[in-house]
């Protein structure tokens, strides 16, 4: 009897040893780069409780696992959840909000669209961003003449596509209280024949006086970023420079499950409270938002000339550009941080700023370790500064280059360009490479970035033989930029960026190979389906 007992005892075990595991998720037949450390492909992957559990053939997962939800990808390419490193995911959220210029190729084209965004919102007022000048057949600044005569009572203030300079009308100056005479540091206010031509650059910006937006305008605008984002791909995004109230606006949406996006939240650094009450509060983790690093500016855009420079601009006489602080403070923000578990994610894009910048963070951070304190930007290196990236992490915006290519070197000369949006030459001194679009400054798109990254062609082709080719990476390295290199740059490398077990269950399916397609098809690259935490978020209609 008790053998008999024993018998069946030892049959139900291995009976329900053989049994598959249930699981949430399954997903077989699929081109899936992992992105781990062997860069290795797979063909299935199983998903339980919001992370993988495991990887391997599809006839491995699918004898050792079961689920309710099987998706046969029908060998379509799979990659981890892509990450922007850089980017202005609310900011861009409230530009639905506002006119959007982007794209405009004359002054006059401008001026038609702000007219016709009025007429449809009747906002009192106007705001947007977008326009280039560089993008005109005139490449000067405008002036606020015909805003004026357009506008006479209600305010208006544009920016420049790179947020680093705006046109304001006479009414938007007055309720600012800037006259000619306004004094400021780490900026302009752009005079012509001694009169106010409503340009302001960088610091000067800081004295206009915006409507702020109310709480359901910050949720609005969150949401909208959250579907754009999504559609591309998009499961985290380093929002480079937001304040307290809207961290806790992500917070509680995040907590209710409003908003899925992941965040990793770099604090606004202009304010010495922020960076006082963060340091005091200390490092703020959840699965979904990641506070643990401040985002200051050193300079401000090289298409404004507002990046800080070395030598004078060579389309402008005796112009270096200019700090946002002056150097002493860059070093005290750097010194308060650096006593804190904080990282510091500073923008840099001038050849002088990044100079000041790369000696400040060696200096603060001597024996510190594993601090990875980013340069974001890092457009123009000059030779000798190279080497301070050995242990500072370049944070680039591939797309940069290819809209900024067209009229950098009027802006700077050859000589310099040598060392401007140098990526390679970055990648080779860290080993790694955080790679961003700056949106809504460059489209959402993560595939126009993978595109400039290796390609380094505008989408019609040009120039033919790509543009500083020596310095493009390669689709490797590319894809590793967006997914585990930039996990790595948030400290977040052990639990994204990469489709292996113990992973969050972020991933990407797509209409094509972009590791294989022709290089001029990289731009036609969409997005099947998103999922974050093996829930889908994301599907193509």
């Amino acid at each position: 009897m008790k053998k008999n007992i024993f018998l069946l005892t030892l049959f139900i075990t291995l009976v329900s040893c053989n049994q598959p595991q249930k699981v949430d998720l399954i997903v077989i037949n699929s081109n899936t780069y992992t992105v781990n450390d062997q860069f290795k492909k797979v063909a299935a992957f199983a998903i339980k409780d919001g992370k993988f559990i495991a990887v391997g053939t599809s006839k491995e997962i699918q004898e050792k696992y079961q689920s309710k939800n099987t998706i046969d990808a029908k060998n379509q390419t799979i990659v981890p959840g892509l990450i922007d490193a850089h980017c202005h995911f609310y900011g861009m959220g409230l530009q639905q909000q506002k006119v959007d210029l982007s794209g405009t190729k004359s002054y006059d084209e401008v001026l038609d669209k702000i007219v016709s965004f009025q007429k449809e919102k009747r906002a009192t007022f106007i705001t947007g961003r977008g326009w280039d000048q560089n993008d005109w057949e005139i490449k000067k600044f405008p002036t606020k003449d015909k805003l004026d005569k357009l506008f006479p009572t209600i305010p208006v203030a544009v920016g420049r596509v790179d947020g680093h300079a705006l046109l304001l009308n006479q009414a938007a100056l007055d309720l600012s209280g800037i006259t000619k005479d306004t004094k400021v540091s780490g900026g302009e206010i752009i005079l012509k024949n001694g009169k106010l031509t409503g340009v302001l650059i960088d610091a000067a910006m800081d004295f206009v006086r915006f409507p702020k937006p109310s709480k359901q305008e910050a949720i609005q605008a969150l949401l909208e970023a959250q579907k754009i984002s999504f559609s591309y791909g998009l499961t985290t995004v380093d929002d480079a420079g937001i304040n307290k109230k809207t961290i806790e606006i992500i917070d509680s949406l995040q907590q209710v499950g409003s908003l899925k996006m992941r965040i990793y939240a770099m604090v606004s650094g202009d304010k010495q409270a922020a960076i006082a009450y963060y340091i005091n509060k200390g490092i703020y983790k959840t699965d979904r938002l990641n506070v643990r690093s401040f985002k200051v500016y050193g300079d401000g855009a090289l298409g404004s000339r507002g990046a800080a420079m070395r030598k004078p601009y060579s389309d402008r006489e005796n112009h270096f550009g200019a700090f946002i602080y002056t150097p002493e403070r860059y070093q005290e923000i750097a010194k308060q941080i650096a006593a804190s578990n904080f990282q510091m994610n500073t923008h840099a894009i001038g050849d002088s700023s990044n100079t000041w910048i790369l000696k400040t963070y060696n200096e603060v951070l001597k024996g510190k370790k594993n601090r990875r304190w980013r340069i974001e930007h890092a457009q123009i290196i000059a030779p000798d500064d190279f080497e301070y990236f050995q242990n500072i992490i370049p944070s680039v915006q591939p797309t940069h280059a290819t809209s900024d290519m067209y009229w950098a070197t009027d802006r700077i000369g050859k000589e310099r360009m040598k060392g401007a949006y140098a990526y390679k030459d970055l990648l080779n001194k860290y080993g790694k490479i955080a790679l961003g679009t700056d949106f809504p400054v460059e489209q959402v798109n993560p595939f126009l970035t993978f595109y400039a990254a290796t390609i380094r062609k505008d989408i019609n082709n040009y120039p033919e033989n790509g543009f500083q080719m020596e310095n493009a990476l390669t689709r490797e390295e590319t894809l590793k930029g967006m997914t585990i290199w930039a996990a790595y740059a948030n400290f977040e490398e052990k639990e994204k960026g990469s489709i292996e077990v113990g992973k969050f269950a972020d991933f990407v399916i797509l209409n094509q190979d972009i590791m294989k397609v022709e290089g001029n098809k990289i731009p036609n690259s969409k997005v099947v389906s998103t999922f974050l935490n093996g829930e889908k978020v994301y599907e193509l209609h």
